[in-house]
């Protein structure tokens, strides 16, 4: 294995640890990295709960899901979430897919609406899109567990860093894994100040130029430092 291979795994697996640690990711979530060698494949753990994930349990995909080495070990149904989004985003080097519970109401109440509320916040974009399965797939198990319903979220996703799933969670994307966790954990922390305000008016959300200009600026390569330092030093992850 080389020690660039080595490194992207060890971030995948920091990224588990993290949004799960943030609270972000709970025992179904997933996080995936694309191949930093090779773009047509990208690293995804086994099927296991993303706060226990080791190097160990990182495994190397096709982007239409086909492993390379199954060895055995049981796979996240929801691989074509992942191969999917990379297919439709050569710029997207991360996607993860959580159920934060603060952003489901917005995925089931078409009266709250998910924005910008605080600078930070500003990562996750001026606009998150919805995708609903009901208008094109009918009544499903929920989950994006074949290339089809995989396609049709990355069209939701459009060229945005996060779409929301009705009624099941959310995914984020970012140029590479850091970005994408920032996106993760700031979404939540957003939805979660939307709905504290809202019983006390109406919120005065970021505007599209705030937006644009404060997620450049968060998302640049000295904020995702200081940020997973933070995360990682908090949380004793030194040992991974």
């Amino acid at each position: 294995m080389s020690a660039e291979i080595a490194h992207a795994i060890r971030e995948l697996v920091l990224a588990n640890r993290i949004l799960a640690r943030e609270d972000v990711i709970d025992d179904f979530g997933h996080v995936s990295l694309r191949h930093p060698t090779n773009p047509d494949r990208y690293f995804l753990s086994r099927s296991r709960s993303p706060v226990a994930v080791t190097a160990d349990d990182i495994m190397e995909f096709e982007l239409d899901g086909t492993p390379i080495a199954q060895n055995g070990r049981r796979m996240y149904s929801e691989r074509a979430l992942h191969g999917t989004i990379y297919m439709a985003r050569p710029d997207v080097h991360a996607v993860i897919h959580h159920h934060a519970r603060s952003v489901i109401p917005f995925t089931v109440l078409r009266h709250l609406v998910l924005k910008p509320i605080f600078h930070m916040g500003s990562v996750m974009g001026a606009e998150v899109p919805l995708w609903d399965s009901q208008p094109e797939f009918g009544d499903t198990n929920m989950l994006i567990d074949d290339l089809p319903r995989g396609h049709s979220l990355a069209r939701a996703l459009g060229g945005n860093r996060s779409v929301m799933l009705r009624g099941h969670g959310a995914c984020n994307v970012g140029v590479n894994l850091r970005a994408a966790v920032f996106t993760a954990v700031y979404m939540k922390h957003n939805a979660e100040m939307v709905l504290a305000s809202i019983p006390h008016g109406t919120p005065e959300y970021l505007t599209p130029g705030e937006v644009e200009k404060t997620a450049a600026m968060l998302l640049s390569d000295m904020p995702l430092a200081r940020a997973w330092d933070y995360w990682i030093t908090r949380a004793d992850y030194g040992g991974i």
